[in-house]
Order: C-alpha cells, then sequence, then structure tokens
C-alpha cells in the first residue's frame, strides 16, 4: 500500500502512534466517514472500550461504553472480499448490516469469521505494536485513549 497522506489516518493513543492506511477502493463511503470524524475531532479522547485478547480493540464511542455513535447518520455496509486479519480495521455495527456509525475496531490477530459480515476500511501500516498495548477488558478499567486523530494530509509540515 502506497503512502497517500489524504488516506492516512493517525492514531495518537495513550500507548504510542497507530497509523492505518484507509482504503477508500474498498468502502468509500465508511473512509469519507473516518475523515469527517476525524477532522472534526470527534475520536479525540475516545476510549478503547471493548478490548478482547486475541480478538480486536474496539474504540469510536463518544460515551465510552459501546452505546453511542456519532450524530451523522448510520451507514449502509459496504461488505467487502478483504480478510479480517492481524491489522485489519473494520466497522463496529449493531444487529443490522447499516448500522455502522463512528465505532470500529482493530484486529490482533486473523479473524476470518467476520470476513464479508463488517465493512473493511483500512490496514494498521506502523505502530501495531502500540495496538498489542493496549489494556483489554469488556468493559475495559481505566481504558487507553485515542488522544488524538488526524490525516496525514493534515499534518503541518515541521
Amino acid at each position: 500500500m502506497t503512502a497517500n497522506p489524504e488516506d492516512t489516518l493517525i492514531l495518537e493513543t495513550t500507548k504510542g502512534n497507530v497509523t492505518i492506511a484507509l482504503r477508500p477502493d474498498l468502502a468509500p463511503k465508511h473512509v469519507e466517514r473516518i475523515k469527517t470524524l476525524a477532522r472534526q475531532g470527534f475520536y479525540d479522547g475516545v476510549a478503547f472500550h471493548r478490548v478482547i485478547e486475541g480478538f480486536m480493540a474496539q474504540t469510536g464511542c463518544p460515551h465510552g461504553t459501546g452505546t453511542g455513535g456519532s450524530e451523522l447518520g448510520n451507514l449502509a455496509a459496504e461488505f467487502n472480499s478483504e480478510p479480517h486479519k492481524r491489522g485489519t480495521c473494520s466497522m463496529a455495527r449493531a444487529s443490522s448490516p447499516n448500522s455502522a456509525n463512528s465505532q470500529f475496531f482493530i484486529c490482533f490477530k486473523d479473524a476470518r469469521f467476520l470476513d464479508k459480515q463488517y465493512t473493511v476500511w483500512g490496514q494498521v501500516t506502523d505502530g501495531m505494536e502500540n495496538v498489542d498495548k493496549i489494556k483489554r477488558g469488556e468493559p475495559v478499567r481505566d481504558p487507553d485513549r485515542i488522544v488524538k486523530a488526524r490525516i496525514g494530509a493534515d499534518q503541518k509540515a515541521a
């Protein structure tokens, strides 16, 4: 994957930075939503509220409980054939396939049973070791957080 700054999400977390290559070729509406929310500061300070050892780390709920989303409407599913593997970023949702909003998860390892049932929209390209350090729990006590989420193209030159 080539690093296109407009399609790069950088998560500054309490465990270190995580760089994610966004995949508008797979899920254009979901990528646009992630970019919009990141640019609005929606993800800043949000907890990793559901973190299951050997499975995934979930975030994106403004309440830190898994019960909320953004004020933007839910998205229609953009299921694709990209496999859920280590570092895959995919949208969380309720039982309805068209209920994804702001919550997403990062896979710790292969989770192929999710393939074509959840919308894959990105892949961790750097900092997976920081994802591995995120505190586990359901719910997580004193959870790790996204300190700041930003799009690579928006970074000011140093």
